[in-house]
C-alpha cells in the first residue's frame, strides 16, 4: 500500500505538507504506521495547481527521502492545490510511469490500495479505457485504469458517479477473474478548482484516510496518516465515502459502486 497527502486552501509552500511536519508524506514513506506497508518506496510523485489550467507534474522512481531535487522543489513551490504521492508497489514495475499522480488533461489522480489479482484480467481493464484516452495510458497499473476509465465515465461533469462507475466496472473484473480483496481504495483527483476524495473496499479493511482544517493556514490537509504526532484534531473519513472539498468547505456523500457480478 501507498501513502498520500493533498491539501486545498490558501497558497502554502508544498514543503508544509511533504516534508516539514514531523510525520510528513517524506518521512510516511520510511515509516508508516497506519498500513502493512511501513516502507514505501518505489518512487514519489507530486501535482500542482499554478496558474494555467493544466498540473505541474513532478515524478521519479527514487526513494522520496533520497532525492536531494524533492526537498528543493517543495521548499520553492507555493500552491494552494496539490497532492503527493509515495508509492509502494503491488506488483507492477518501478518506473516513472507508474508513479503517481497521474494527469490528463487538467485532471489529476492518485491511488492508494489495489484490485485483487489485477495481472489476470489487465488487458480486459485496459479494454475499459476510451480509445480517445487510451494514448494517456504510460504505465500498467490498476490505478492508471482506474483513472482513464472514470475519464471515459464523465468525470468531468459527474465525478462521483463517474468514480463508482470505474471502480464497480473494475470490481466486476476482480470478482470474476481475480482475488480477494476485490478491491481497496482511497483515492483523490483534481480538476485543479475542488479535491475530490474517496474512502472505499469490498471487506471491512478501507486503507485509512483523514482530513484537517488549519486556521493558520485557511486550508485542509487530506492525508493517509495525520502529519503532526501530537496533533489529535484530524477527522478519519468513514468508509465508503465521497467528498469534495472546496478552499475552505466540505460535503461528504455515500460512496456506492453498483455491482453486477458475483464473487464465484
Amino acid at each position: 500500500m501507498c501513502r498520500w497527502a493533498a491539501y486545498v486552501g490558501q497558497p502554502i509552500f508544498l514543503e508544509d505538507i511533504v516534508s516539514r511536519p514531523d510525520h510528513s508524506l517524506i518521512r510516511q514513506s520510511q515509516g508508516a504506521r497506519r498500513c502493512h506497508t511501513p516502507v514505501n518506496a518505489d518512487g514519489f510523485g507530486l501535482a500542482w495547481y499554478g496558474e494555467r489550467p493544466e498540473p505541474g507534474l513532478y515524478r521519479d522512481v527514487l526513494p522520496a527521502w533520497s532525492d536531494p531535487n524533492l526537498h528543493s522543489l517543495v521548499a520553492q513551490v507555493r500552491s494552494g492545490l496539490f497532492m503527493a504521492h509515495v508509492r509502494a508497489s503491488t506488483g507492477t514495475a518501478t518506473s516513472r510511469n507508474n508513479c503517481h499522480p497521474f494527469a490528463s488533461g487538467r485532471w489529476s489522480f492518485m491511488h492508494n490500495g489495489q484490485f485483487g489479482g489485477y495481472d489476470t484480467y489487465r488487458r480486459d481493464a485496459d479494454a475499459m479505457i476510451p480509445d480517445a484516452l487510451y494514448p494517456s495510458r504510460r504505465g500498467a497499473t490498476d490505478s492508471e485504469a482506474l483513472f482513464l476509465i472514470a475519464l471515459g465515465e464523465g468525470l468531468e461533469h459527474d465525478p462521483k458517479g463517474a468514480m463508482e462507475r470505474a471502480v464497480a466496472r473494475l470490481t466486476d473484473l476482480a470478482m470474476r477473474r481475480g482475488c480477494a480483496p476485490f478491491v481497496r481504495a482511497t483515492c483523490a483527483f483534481s480538476d485543479g478548482r475542488r479535491l475530490y476524495a474517496i474512502r472505499h473496499a469490498s471487506d471491512d479493511q478501507a486503507p485509512s484516510l483523514y482530513h484537517r482544517w488549519s486556521e493558520r493556514r485557511q486550508g485542509r490537509a487530506v492525508v493517509s496518516e495525520p502529519l503532526e504526532t501530537e496533533e489529535n484534531d484530524w477527522s478519519e473519513v468513514p468508509p465508503d465515502s465521497f467528498c469534495v472539498f472546496d478552499r475552505d468547505t466540505m460535503t461528504v456523500q455515500p460512496f456506492a459502486p453498483q455491482l453486477r457480478a458475483c464473487a464465484a
